[in-house]
């Protein structure tokens, strides 16, 4: 499946990609905490984005906010995010060991890309 961004819009909140899978296009809203965590933890977008579409896992946490996991290495992209409406919102994310949060893969609480 190839991923790739078509735009970057300036959105008061941050900054909303339009992100183009196969022949569809999503958009997803990053807020301004979650751009500036991605420049903290050194992760390229093009791995955020893919953790949000192509996730090893999505579960539930804190205030039932959706956390999707993709792994790289030894280290997790552990990427949270919740919906305004219909629009994907990634609040924040963070490069954690994989040891610590992962749980094994498989286990989907939400898609944003439901068509995979």
């Amino acid at each position: 499946m190839i991923i790739s961004f078509i735009d970057k819009q300036s959105h008061s909140k941050g900054e909303i990609y339009t992100i183009k899978i196969g022949e569809r296009t999503l958009r997803v809203l990053f807020l301004h905490h979650a751009i500036e965590r991605i420049k903290k933890w050194g992760i390229k977008e093009e791995m955020v984005v893919e953790t949000l579409i192509l996730p090893e896992e999505v579960i539930i946490g804190h205030r039932n906010r959706y956390i999707a996991h993709r792994r790289y290495g030894d280290h997790i992209v552990r990427a949270v995010y919740e919906y305004e409406g219909e629009l994907p919102v990634l609040l924040t994310v963070y490069f954690p060991y994989a040891d610590r949060y992962f749980k094994g893969g498989g286990v989907y609480e939400d898609k944003i890309f439901k068509g995979i």
